[in-house]
């Protein structure tokens, strides 16, 4: 049965998280996509996961995605002598090429990228944002900067440049074994971590040959200034607000997050909103009001999908984590703010069959007040036109193509269903009208929109809307 809400929600897997009872605990509260971060799982876990997904999807009987999470470069300064060192503001400390244990005025930095890109008054941020340095000079292997925001500064704690675009590419040498693993495995979303520009798609793209989407995390400020080529390049986005919030003001993120919504919203891509939805349910049975006002902006908003990470990973109540995100949901889709809002984001169709029939089918889905929208979709591009237009109908999605089935499963309204292609147009409309009788979604009687390309299994091919009614013939085999 079709679930009850258009957004949709992404659980991320880990230790709490990680047998199949919980798995499958996790998709019946309401889990439509699973996440499983390359960072800290091995091949061996990450291949258990995936099976385990695949099992409690054939038990549901729906299609559930897979996304696997690729760690990205890593980039910490060196060891000091004694652990860490205290940097007062107006200090000078250097990062250099030396790798001799690091002292109060100077640590190792091994990343001679940086060391040649960094230019006199870049900012460099250090431990997550809470120390701030200032590039003062610059050369001979190594940058003096003065200390800001000072702290205490340890072993290896990461470094952030706001200010430099890097001459490195988004994937390291794990991630290129990591992603091997998981288009091996069959994971439908390959997420790519620091992207900078449109180009560090190409390489996972390749890699991935067509078996996985690529979905393009935006962590960067320099990726905000390429936004729209970024988009262009992928076949999804996440607002990545834990690291973007590093990276630039926090003041900014919620405008961001914004105006990345807008735009996939716009390009007809996916954008998953991420980081600290629900945090203080890591520990608490209940979110704060603000969690609460949080998760329901971005469903007002229009995202298609809203994450949690650390609440179901290694959380203590993950599957109640994802019925609270799917309670708010269900309350802001309810609100009669809701239609008012989605609808005012709406944008013109791009002058292509597949727009024309995609909007068509939103217009005459509210003048005869339908019961459902059913579209055939091979590759899913029918699928994503059509959420692209957010109707307020279940929007059903036929394809007989799993890998397809499971890539929708992420993407807002979209219900996909796996059956065999139509071999024709009367059965095109007999099949859409049991399938939206058995997923619950009208009664007989009731009318339904479908929508198809001819030929039949063309890809891309969308040319057919088809009004029709659901009789008691089209539902007496069940």
């Amino acid at each position: 049965m079709i679930r009850d809400r258009r957004v949709k929600i992404l659980a991320t897997l880990g230790p709490g998280s990680s047998s199949e009872e919980v798995i499958g605990d996790l998709a019946e509260a309401g889990a439509d996509v699973f996440r499983i971060n390359m960072s800290h799982t091995p091949h061996d876990e990450a291949r258990r996961l995936h099976a385990a997904v695949r099992n409690v999807e054939e038990r549901m009987g729906r299609p559930i995605g897979v996304l696997a999470d690729l760690q990205g470069p890593k980039l910490r300064v060196g060891a000091f002598a004694e652990e860490s060192v205290q940097l007062k503001n107006g200090a000078t400390f250097t990062l250099d090429d030396s790798d001799a244990e690091g002292n109060g005025s100077r640590v190792h930095l091994p990343h001679p990228e940086i060391l040649e890109s960094v230019k006199p008054g870049d900012r460099l941020l250090l431990d997550d944002g809470k120390l701030k340095l200032v590039a003062k000079e610059v050369g001979n292997g190594r940058i003096v900067a003065e200390v800001v925001v000072g702290g205490t500064l340890s072993d290896r704690k990461g470094v952030s440049l706001p200010d430099t675009l890097l001459p490195i590419g988004a994937m390291t040498d794990k991630d290129r074994k990591d992603l091997d693993c998981a288009v091996d495995m069959g994971a439908d979303w390959i997420a790519l971590s620091f992207v900078q520009r449109p180009d560090d798609l190409a390489e996972a793209r390749k890699l991935a040959h067509g078996r996985a989407s690529i979905l393009a995390k935006i962590e960067k400020p320099q990726a905000i200034q390429q936004l729209d080529e970024i988009i262009e390049a992928s076949d999804a986005l996440m607002v990545a607000r834990g690291d973007l919030g590093v990276e630039m003001p926090l003041e900014k993120v919620p405008g961001l997050q914004k105006n990345i919504t807008r735009a996939c919203r716009r390009a007809g891509k996916p954008v998953v909103v991420a980081t600290q939805m629900l945090e203080s349910m890591i520990s608490s049975p209940v979110p704060t009001r603000a969690e609460v006002s949080d998760v329901a902006t971005a469903v007002y908003e229009g995202a298609d999908a809203i994450m949690l990470s650390a609440e179901s990973a290694v959380g203590e109540f993950p599957v109640e984590a994802v019925r609270t995100m799917d309670r708010i949901a269900h309350e802001v889709e309810g609100d009669t703010n809701y239609r008012n809002i989605v609808y005012a984001q709406r944008t013109e169709p791009e002058a292509t069959a597949p727009d024309a029939i995609s909007a068509a089918s939103h217009m005459v889905a509210d003048t005869l007040d339908v019961a459902a929208i059913v579209t055939y979709t091979s590759s899913g591009s029918t699928g994503l036109r059509t959420a692209r237009e957010r109707p307020l109908q279940p929007l059903i999605a036929l394809t007989p193509i799993a890998e397809t089935g499971r890539r929708l499963a992420l993407v807002w309204g979209l219900h996909p269903v796996l059956t065999e292609d139509a071999q024709d147009e009367s059965d095109m409309v007999d099949r859409a009208c049991r399938i939206a009788f058995q997923e619950g979604c009208a009664k007989p009687g009731q009318r339904i929109i479908v929508t198809a390309g001819v030929p039949f299994g063309t890809p891309g091919a969308t040319n057919l809307l088809r009004i029709a009614f659901v009789s008691t013939g089209d539902v007496s085999d069940f």
